[in-house]
């Protein structure tokens, strides 16, 4: 069988995957797995070199998390997929051809060895046709007649579970989708909630902001200018358009809050009861999240 990855095209794909998100060594064979629909795994040990090799180009960088290395694409990395774009497009044409090939090969392998049997059961039947009598050779047929609806029946058995893992895929990558457009909504709700807490001059938070919200320079901007967030908080981050990536978005949304929130504590200071109350609310926005993140949420 041709190798299914030409020389160089697998440090390619998985600059592809790492484009997508982050991943671990494990999910990134598993997804391998996946797009070949189960024809095709690599191994650990061709997966982790190349991984550890993109990382010491500078591709790729790295972060542990639960005793786990999570692989992110720099933005180095991201250059030359996008260099390389055309040729990535090729690589797709090909995966799918390599799919097709062999599942061709499965299928004549699978042919082959059932012709094989029935060649092996028929001569036998031939060699000792005249040494047997006909309870013999009845019962010769019953296990040739047993021996094909065996392979009828574990053919059958293998689709049926093909099929059915290709619907839980598609079932848990709808879950994954939905759960990360649950999270952008729950990011932005609790955005604009901690706005609303920074808007009232009277609150702890409020006087972190009081300037900015209250007698600032931010206080006489236009209404929907970036640096005069409304009332209630409902056109926070509407710039931030979203992609094809629900989980990109929620990095973008993320890092917005983080930067409002660090402009609005460098510009008014920060007291250690100001810090317990935002240490609060952010630690509630945070299990809010986490929990919308699970699958079934």
């Amino acid at each position: 069988m041709p190798p299914v990855f030409a020389h160089g095209r697998l440090r390619l794909y998985l600059l592809k995957l790492l484009d997508e998100a982050p991943r671990h060594g494990y999910e990134v064979i598993r997804l391998l797995e996946e797009r070949f629909q189960g024809l095709y795994a690599p191994s650990a040990g061709t997966v982790y070199p190349r991984l550890a090799k993109l990382e010491a180009e500078g591709l790729v960088t790295y972060a542990t998390e639960g005793g786990r290395k999570v692989y992110s694409i720099t933005e180095t990395g991201r250059a030359e997929l996008a260099d390389r774009g055309g040729e990535l497009a090729d690589l797709e044409l090909e995966i799918r051809d390599s799919v097709s090939e062999l599942a061709a090969e499965i299928r004549d392998d699978v042919r082959g060895a059932a012709g094989d049997l029935r060649r092996e059961m028929r001569a036998a039947a031939s060699a000792t046709a005249t040494q047997v009598d006909d309870e013999s050779w009845k019962a010769a047929k019953e296990e040739l007649r047993k021996a094909k609806q065996e392979w009828k029946e574990q053919a059958r058995r293998a689709k049926d579970e093909s099929r059915r893992a290709r619907e839980e895929a598609q079932q848990a990558r709808r879950q994954a989708k939905e759960a990360q457009e649950r999270a952008r909504e729950e990011v932005q709700r609790i955005a604009a909630q901690l706005q609303e807490q920074f808007a009232k001059p009277g609150g702890v938070l409020g006087s972190l902001a009081g300037a900015w919200l209250g007698g600032g320079p931010a206080a006489n901007a236009p209404a929907g200018s970036p640096s005069a967030p409304g009332p209630s908080g409902a056109g926070w981050a509407e710039d931030l358009a979203p992609t094809a990536d629900p989980a990109r978005d929620l990095d973008r949304l993320l890092d917005r809050f983080r930067d409002d929130v660090r402009d609005a504590a460098r510009d008014h200071g920060v007291t250690p009861a100001q810090l317990a109350e935002a240490r609060a609310h952010l630690a509630a926005a945070a299990a809010r999240i986490e929990a919308g993140l699970r699958p079934g949420a």
